[in-house]
């Protein structure tokens, strides 16, 4: 499989850039990794890249956007960070991915177990990371029902990608400009840790017709 080129990538809209994601994660839930030839890829992006897709997902270690989605070099601009929740530095990050470097599709990756979320849900308070975790803070107010339930907080961790997927919408006026033209699309979606299987969330996805058969959580 090769990486994407300028050429194949303006042939994707932004339903068929999730799609591919979306087929990719399908290989890699079934252990069907697609054959690459990585050092062709190294040689082929060498001069330029033109990624499909720009991923915000959680820093954490089971949730590579690249393995879960079975991307090669190239496919996919990562931006990973705890909680996978928006700052300014990542805010630019997904500008200059859409603005500057032409992706077809945003995504928002949430996770269940997410540590990030866990800690925000027990009030933990820890250096800088106490910054961090308040990002999050907004989607417990999202979820209703006993918080010491099961899967209180992984219903977090989805309303969590709602508010990082707001967030986006409301800071950044290239986006909005871009998704209002069509030029780009933006999803949410939610990586189970033990089945390996995305979700795409029907509250906060703007190319839900790109997945008609695909599970669609709904968060609330």
């Amino acid at each position: 499989m090769r990486t994407l080129t300028k050429e194949s990538r303006a042939g994707l809209t932004p339903a068929e850039m999730l799609r591919v994601l979306l087929a990719g994660n399908a290989r890699f839930a079934n252990n069907l990794k697609a054959n690459r030839d990585l050092q062709l890829q190294v040689q082929a992006t060498a001069q330029g890249q033109y990624p499909g897709a720009v991923i915000l997902s959680c820093m954490d270690s089971r949730t590579s956007a690249e393995l879960i989605f079975d991307q090669g070099l190239g496919d996919i601009f990562s931006i990973r960070i705890a909680g996978n929740v928006v700052t300014p530095d990542v805010l630019g990050s997904i500008e200059y991915a859409v603005a500057a470097a032409g992706v077809k599709l945003v995504m928002v990756l949430g996770h269940t177990a997410c540590g990030a979320v866990g800690g925000a849900c027990d009030n933990v308070r820890m250096g800088n990371l106490t910054g961090t975790l308040e990002r999050i803070l907004p989607a417990i107010g999202r979820v209703s029902g006993d918080t010491s339930s099961a899967g209180f907080k992984d219903r977090v961790a989805a309303a969590n990608v709602c508010v990082s997927i707001d967030a986006i919408l409301e800071q950044s006026p290239i986006v909005r400009e871009r998704l209002a033209s069509g030029e780009v699309g933006l999803a949410g979606a939610m990586y189970n840790v033990s089945t390996g299987l995305v979700e795409v969330m029907n509250a906060c996805a703007y190319v839900r017709e790109a997945a008609p058969e695909a599970a669609m959580l709904v968060v609330g």
